[in-house]
């Protein structure tokens, strides 16, 4: 029962008990009765009366708590002619107006938040309190391959065969576990692509929850280690070349003197200018490997047939390879159009990469594979996105253990006594083509490495 039922029925009962009372006089003295339950009735009416202003509050806050359960901010509440009651009214509607206010700035703010994560390039993925994906923005969606995602984890994705094997970079996001919030790290695909991986934290009614932003930095990275190398080795092409020609000019003015000594002088001289006229050579041809790269010209595209290309590559090392016991044929040989491509820098690049592959096979069978050496060349047209694609695979698979982002860098390498531009040579070609590339080991215990054309 409510506290307004309760006060009522108390005046009911209160002044039935008077009345009651009163009848017990209505012989006696009937006039003073009738008195008196005028003034009973008066006494009720003015109680009933007092009760409904004293709760008329209560009305009003049950009118507030109806507002507020409904969501209904937008609704006033009427005033009332009485100033103290008026004044709580005012109350309430200024709380009202706050709220919706604040409820209407927030949905805007939410729908600027929704188009602002839907058009940024910057992937995003939001967690809950569980750490399992509770948001993703577009970009986020295309990087993972996937759009529903939500619910999942990471370890959750990492045990899909289906989403991890298709996505290096997934792998590597569980390596965020060990960043502190607002740290960041830079991984890579098997594709060779490089991202800045951020790990932060905000504030959800009381509590922290994480999100990741992930931007791709393919391209600043490239550009900004191609400016370093580029004036690094001009830097050292210039000294260098100057050191060696000097040095040349002063080796070659030396040999002129060896017909003023001895006989048995003469020989030992002649031999050590000699040498050092080689090894002089020999550190100049090391610098104009490296300034290759950097003065590489623009290609000249012109229609190529790029299977007869492959098949000079084949038949310039079979030799080489029925000696060194490594298979070197073809997989998969499709008929394909002429490709618009700079051949000389192309078929440079080829050779790289199959010399490369013959060379890590070797190393395998000297450091005891078991099982046969070969490379193999694939070239067809891919299902999927009806480019071509060629793949140049090879038995060694000494790449399971490389980090994909020291792949195609500066100066990195896994052959000993390499110099580290190989790679670059490659991966500088083929961008300059508009290929698409990727190098990376496959389920089959292969190095393959990929380039998708797109004719």
């Amino acid at each position: 029962m409510s506290l307004k039922r309760r006060l009522l029925a108390y005046l009911f009962i209160v002044h039935g008990i008077f009345l009651g009372l009163a009848f017990s006089f209505y012989l006696s003295q009937p006039l003073l009765i009738i008195c008196f339950e005028l003034g009973l009735a008066c006494s009720l009416a003015l109680g009933i009366y007092l009760v409904n202003k004293v709760l008329q509050p209560l009305d009003f806050a049950q009118q507030f708590h109806d507002l507020l359960q409904d969501e209904n901010y937008a609704s006033r509440i009427k005033p009332d002619s009485n100033k103290e009651i008026n004044e709580l009214v005012m109350l309430f509607n200024r709380m009202l107006e706050a709220l919706y206010k604040e409820r209407l700035e927030l949905g805007e703010q939410r729908g600027f938040l929704d188009r602002l994560l839907e058009a940024t390039p910057t992937a995003v993925i939001v967690f809950d309190f569980d750490d399992k994906i509770s948001l993703m923005n577009a970009s986020a969606q295309i990087l993972l391959g996937s759009k529903d995602l939500a619910g999942s984890s990471l370890s959750q994705l990492m045990l899909d065969s289906d989403i991890s094997s298709n996505n290096g970079l997934l792998q590597q996001l569980q390596q965020l576990q060990d960043l502190l919030p607002g740290e960041s790290a830079v991984y890579g695909d098997t594709e060779g692509r490089r991202y800045r991986c951020q790990r932060n934290q905000f504030t959800d009614r009381g509590f922290k929850r994480d999100f990741l932003l992930i931007d791709e930095i393919t391209a600043e990275l490239a550009n900004s280690e191609k400016a370093t190398y580029e004036k690094l080795i001009r830097v050292l092409a210039h000294e260098v070349n100057n050191t060696v020609a000097a040095t040349g000019s002063v080796l070659e003015s030396l040999l002129f003197y060896s017909g003023q000594l001895q006989a048995e002088d003469a020989h030992d001289f002649i031999t050590a200018i000699t040498a050092v006229r080689k090894r002089n050579g020999n550190l100049g041809e090391f610098i104009e490997r490296f300034t290759r790269v950097v003065k590489m010209p623009e290609p000249e595209l012109k229609p190529h047939d790029l299977a007869a290309m492959l098949d000079g590559i084949v038949y310039l090392y079979r030799q080489e390879c029925s000696e060194l016991g490594i298979s070197f044929n073809w997989v998969v040989r499709e008929e394909l159009p002429l490709q618009m491509l700079d051949g000389h820098l192309m078929e440079q690049a080829l050779l790289n990469i199959v010399k490369n592959a013959i060379e890590a096979v070797e190393v395998s069978i000297r450091q005891g594979q078991e099982k046969p050496g070969y490379v193999k060349l694939e070239l067809r047209r891919d299902a999927d996105t009806q480019g071509i694609l060629l793949s140049i695979r090879d038995s060694a698979n000494l790449l399971s253990d490389v980090p994909h982002g020291q792949l195609f860098t500066p100066f990195f390498t896994t052959k000993k006594g390499g110099q580290g531009i190989g790679l670059m040579f490659v991966r500088e070609v083929l961008n300059r083509h508009g290929y698409s590339h990727k190098l990376t080991g496959n389920e089959q215990g292969e190095t393959s490495f990929d380039i998708f054309i797109n004719d």
